[in-house]
Parts: C-alpha cells; sequence; structure tokens
C-alpha cells in the first residue's frame, strides 16, 4: 500500500499535519488536495484539538501545484481543448483557503524549506507562519503565464503593500525567509536546528489558551480589513458581548483574580 498523503499526529491537543509527497517537494495532486481537506475537516470536528499545525515532509514545505497531475497538465496534442485551471481552484484551492480560515482552531504553517505557488498562499492563509531560516517563499505563477491563486492576490497587498506585493508576483523571485520575516509577510523565521522545538512550544501555548477567543481574533480582524472604523467598532461590540457571555471569560476573569491558571475549555 502507498503512504499517506497526508500525514496526521496528535500530541496533547495539537494536531500536525504533514504534506507527505518529499520526491515532489510536496507539491499539490487532486488527491493529496482531497486528504488535506479531509483532515482539516477532521481536526474542525475533534474538540479534542486545539491548534493546528501544517508541515511538509522532507525537505519542502509544499512547492505548489504539481503541473504533472492529470487536472492540469497540458495536452500537447494540436488542436486538443485547454484544461480549465478555474475549474481547478473552484473545486479544490478556493475551499482550501476558505477552510484554513475559518477553523475553529488557530492554525500554523511551520515552513520547513520552499514554499512555492499556492504552497507560499496557503501558508499565509493559516494564523501564524513559522519558517526555518533555509526556508524561502517563491510566486512562482509568472513564470508558467499565471497570477497568484489560493487567496494570493487578496493576501499579498494586504500584508506587504501593493508596491512589494505586485514585485513578488511579477518576477517570482525567490524571497528567503528572513527577509519574509522583516516585510512582515510571516510571523517568525527561527535557526533550522530550533524550528521544530519552536514551532512544537508555540503551538502547545496557543493549545492552552482561549481557542475560541483565537479563532474570533481572527474573524474579526478579516472582516474588518472590508469595513470603516465605526463598522469596525460596532463588529468589537457585537463579538466581545458574546465572548463576554462564554465559559472562557468567565474563566479566564476569575482565575486572574483568584491567582490561579486557567482552564479553558470553548472551541
Amino acid at each position: 500500500m502507498s503512504e499517506a498523503l497526508v500525514l496526521s499526529a496528535q500530541q496533547g491537543a495539537v494536531r500536525t499535519l504533514t504534506l507527505n509527497r518529499p520526491a515532489a517537494l510536496n507539491s499539490f495532486t487532486t488527491d493529496m488536495h482531497r486528504a488535506l481537506r479531509a483532515a482539516l475537516d477532521e481536526a474542525a470536528a475533534d474538540a479534542a484539538v486545539r491548534c493546528v499545525v501544517i508541515t511538509g515532509a522532507g525537505r519542502g514545505f509544499c512547492a505548489g501545484q504539481d503541473l504533472s497531475d492529470p487536472a492540469i497538465a497540458p495536452d500537447l496534442t494540436p488542436g486538443a481543448t485547454p484544461k480549465d485551471i478555474g475549474r481547478l481552484l473552484d473545486d479544490h484551492y478556493i475551499p482550501l483557503a476558505k477552510r484554513l480560515r475559518s477553523m475553529p482552531v488557530p492554525v500554523i504553517a511551520a515552513v520547513n524549506g520552499v514554499a512555492a505557488g499556492a504552497g507560499a498562499n496557503m501558508a499565509f492563509n493559516c494564523d501564524l507562519v513559522v519558517a526555518a531560516k533555509s526556508a524561502s517563499f517563491i510566486q512562482a505563477f509568472s513564470k508558467i503565464g499565471l497570477i497568484p491563486d489560493c487567496g494570493g492576490t487578496w493576501l499579498l497587498p494586504r500584508l506587504v503593500g501593493r508596491a512589494r506585493a505586485i514585485g513578488l508576483a511579477m518576477t517570482g523571485d525567490k524571497l528567503p525567509a528572513e527577509e519574509a520575516a522583516r516585510i512582515g509577510l510571516i510571523w517568525q523565521v527561527v535557526d533550522d536546528a530550533a524550528f521544530a522545538d519552536t514551532v512544537g512550544a508555540l503551538a502547545q501555548r496557543l493549545a492552552g489558551m482561549p481557542t475560541k477567543a483565537l479563532a474570533e481574533t481572527r474573524r474579526a480582524m478579516d472582516a474588518a480589513v472590508e469595513l470603516g472604523f465605526d463598522d469596525g467598532l460596532a463588529l468589537e461590540a457585537r463579538v466581545q458581548g458574546e465572548l463576554g457571555r462564554a465559559h472562557d471569560y468567565l474563566e479566564g476573569a476569575s482565575a486572574f483574580l483568584q491567582k490561579r491558571a486557567p482552564q479553558y475549555k470553548d472551541r
């Protein structure tokens, strides 16, 4: 039997999902898309999971779309009808981006090597990106006559501004992890030797925090990007009112006043 395309491991309340096509730098096929979506759905539905980590097997995180996959591989026969790449996005990349940004728990992209094309933008859809110092990010789309997808055209200008976003997308130049952190594209870059321990400690820390509040923080910030100031304030008041009636706020405030460690349960 062939090995699973996405490996799943649980440590405490942290679920780690590892893309597992190392010989192809974990590039996407339709089968790997289905496996990752199923793994994310399972993590979302499991109350024992309070943080998800996505990483890659071997020396790469994810090299984007595998161009040899039948869903996208060009048919070079004269007169052949071109493949509908938009359909590939509709069926796989759009649902993946939406799933990541709607997870009920925080999601960490642990970028252990190259993250190219949709692999880079998948990482940017996660809540926190932690990269090894040897990792890099490449908007490879322009090299094959395409535009950034998996949310790239929406994410990049919001993360680094229009000038850098267009520069990264048009040139397709490799961006070292340290530079990605310097310009605010990712959360943190870590020496390779400390990478696994740093990601593990961050994941366990997030898993011990009020999970529902963390997920609502993401939702409120994403929504506020499209709102005016007054509407943003109103959104804060609405969400804060909901969280203020939940277990975790009462537990957190009580623990603070009683000088004890809180035990968070909401999700």
